[in-house]
């Protein structure tokens, strides 16, 4: 009988004990990311390091992220999505673009708002939406900043404000969810969806009016979320909606001592950022590991070290200490319907269209 040959092999390609057998890691992963570059960069480094392999990556806003997955239709030219908004995420998992993996982290991500009950999704991160303004500019116009969501339509911030577009980005899409929720006080109604089902959901008349006034004092909508944060602190943006740890990452990173911001005081909510497999991955086996890695407190814990400061969602991870000095734990968080806003949110964003009828950003 012939004896078995056996080869030392590289890391990158080591044989795994699997719930299936022996798996073969890949040398290669594709990561699309919806976090800003720096903590990309410091994730995908940082998995290539320990892993001993490439990774490509490419940063995009949420809404693109999911463009790009539908248009690819089962076939992605990305293995793994990392950070953005859950809006996506829940769209991609609806159609079958997305993989069910169940990490060896679950148990780490304890609150089941923080993770698709199905597994298809993990979230890393929540961000508080917020308001920013330049305190030079409104002092220079004589206002004062806007507390609450209603003051934003006040006539006197009439093309005053950026903040982004539902179309193209997540942030967006949760200030959709929010004021949709906050304007309803409960009232239901229903739709047909795509399918010819018929779907319940908020009653967004209210939320549609207030968005037209609102759009009366929109100066510019941006492709991005963190779009109205880059620009406050310049000037080109006098306020601005979008998440607290981009208007920290301003302040301390870049220095932006002119920025005020709060917590709409009448409540606000806040974003998952998520990850997952791409259904259909080049790299399935990579592709998992990259979800147990990015489900750590080991990765997790890049952001605070690179312009990110949102607030973590795994368990034992530490935060970052800028958004705890900032308030992060003490803001009024609203009750927020997470499931609605999951099922809905592709209805509400094609009525915020039929209302506003903005130009839709591409840059």
């Amino acid at each position: 009988m012939k004896r078995s040959k056996f080869v030392i092999l590289s890391l990158a390609s080591v044989m795994l004990a699997g719930c299936g057998g022996a798996e073969k890691l890949e040398n290669e992963l594709n990561l699309l990311a919806g976090c800003e570059e720096p903590y990309m960069n410091a994730v995908a480094d940082a998995f290539a390091a320990k892993y001993n392999v490439k990774v490509k990556r490419i940063r995009k806003s949420s809404g693109e992220i999911e463009a790009q997955i539908k248009n690819e239709k089962g076939t992605p030219s990305a293995d793994v999505l990392f950070g953005g908004t859950t809006d996506p995420y829940n769209a991609l998992k609806a159609e079958g673009l997305l993989e069910k993996y169940v990490s060896k982290n679950d148990a780490k991500i304890s609150d089941a708002h923080f993770k698709d009950a199905d597994h298809y999704w993990y979230g890393i991160y929540k961000g508080i939406l917020v308001f920013m303004w330049n305190k030079e500019k409104l002092q220079e116009l004589g206002l004062t900043a806007p507390k609450t969501w209603d003051d934003l339509i006040k006539p006197e911030y009439s093309k005053y404000i950026t903040w982004s577009h539902p179309s193209t980005a997540g942030t967006a899409k949760l200030v959709v969810n929010t004021i949709v929720q906050k304007k309803a006080e409960g009232k239901k109604t229903t739709y047909k969806n795509e399918d010819g089902e018929t779907v319940q959901c908020y009653d967004d008349t209210a939320a549609m009016e207030w968005f037209k006034k609102l759009d009366a004092n929109t100066a510019k909508y941006t492709k991005s979320g963190s779009g109205a944060s880059k620009e406050v602190g310049v000037g080109t943006t006098i306020i601005g909606i979008g998440f607290l740890h981009d208007v920290i990452y301003q302040i301390v990173d870049k220095k932006y001592t002119n920025i005020g911001m709060c917590a709409p005081e009448d409540g606000t909510s806040y974003e998952v950022g998520a990850t997952a497999i791409c259904k259909g991955a080049k790299h399935p086996n990579l592709a998992k590991k990259f979800i147990d890695f990015a489900t750590s407190a080991e990765c997790v814990e890049l952001g605070q070290k690179n312009g990110s400061y949102q607030f973590l969602v795994v368990d034992g991870a530490h935060q970052p200490q800028a958004a705890i000095d900032a308030g992060i734990s003490n803001v009024n968080v609203m009750d927020y319907d997470f499931e609605d806003a999951k099922t809905n949110i592709s209805h509400y964003v094609e009525d915020f269209n039929a209302a506003v009828k903005a130009e839709i950003p591409t840059a």
